[in-house]
């Protein structure tokens, strides 16, 4: 597979039609049509199924979909590091980052690194720990923020010195809003969300002790915004860690924390024996001088 032929079957699936497609990318619509018709003889399958007024994707044409963005996003990302200069640092510098207080502190870092080295660009993806060590692994991001529980065995990191707390996002009107603490018991047989990780899920089991059996949980989450709109509308009580959503008129929520506590750490994570680009080379000197990994 080439990579041309690959950003042409991209902007087919984006476009929805060959011809539309075609006039993006310059070139005739036979010649796209002839492309995508040897990119499937190619591999075996049928990737579109033409309609009417656009195409649909096969399920083998969603699968090259995903895997062919990563292919691209890698091969551009690959081609400008190595148009970068040894004596101008200069690039782009892909972050992943989770939902985490931490990022203050990371912010502040890159911001000092970003006076001094201004012709660096930066791209930041939040999601979860699991989606990010995936793309880190992929070459997809350069560096993750991650919070803890997550195993780290295979990369470099340096730890920060902050401890997310936990607790529970409540309904305003609800009688655990005006409550100091919430305890095991005083959420036994409620409707909770839990985050998706199963990791965090066995430290939520662990909080709650023998009386995690009991508990309801009627969904799972991986970014809290909208789970704090479930939790508005009165669908249950959702697990987050602190100062990442403050309730207002329209999302009237409030943040209860756990007790006996319960908190994270978080960890700056990069590949081992990797050759990054200048950027990113200087960018951990910066990281391990800032947080003394």
């Amino acid at each position: 597979m080439e990579i041309r032929v690959l950003k042409y079957f991209l902007a087919v699936a984006r476009e929805e039609n060959i011809t539309k497609a075609a006039e993006v990318l310059h070139i005739t619509q036979p010649t796209l049509s002839r492309q995508l018709m040897q990119l499937e003889d190619e591999l075996g399958a049928q990737l579109y199924i033409r309609g009417k007024n656009k195409i649909t994707l096969t399920e083998e044409g969603m699968l090259l979909r995903r895997r062919a963005e990563e292919i691209v996003d890698l091969a551009d990302k690959t081609e400008r590091e190595f148009l970068q200069r040894e004596d101008l640092i200069a690039g782009e510098i892909y972050i992943g980052a989770g939902e985490t207080y931490a990022m203050r502190q990371v912010a502040k870092m890159m911001k000092e690194f970003s006076i001094q080295y201004p012709q660096v660009q930066y791209h930041l993806f939040s999601g979860q720990a699991d989606d990010i060590k995936e793309r880190i692994d992929k070459g997809l991001i350069d560096f993750g923020l991650l919070t803890e529980p997550v195993d780290i065995e295979k990369y470099d990191f340096a730890r920060l010195n902050y401890k997310d707390r936990w607790g529970i996002i409540v309904p305003n009107d609800s009688v655990l809003a005006s409550k100091e603490h919430v305890t095991p018991q005083d959420l036994i047989n409620q409707p909770l969300l839990i985050p998706q990780r199963s990791i965090v899920q066995n430290e939520i089991a662990h909080w709650f002790g023998e009386d995690h059996e009991k508990l309801n949980i009627i969904a799972t989450h991986n970014l809290i915004y909208n789970a704090a709109i479930w939790v508005a509308e009165g669908m249950g009580y959702a697990f987050t860690i602190d100062k990442l959503f403050y309730g207002d008129e329209e999302i009237p929520v409030t943040f209860v924390p756990l007790y006996p506590t319960l908190e994270t750490g978080t960890v700056i994570v990069w590949k081992k024996h990797q050759i990054f680009s200048p950027a990113m080379s200087r960018l951990i000197e910066k990281i391990r001088q800032t947080f003394k990994a």
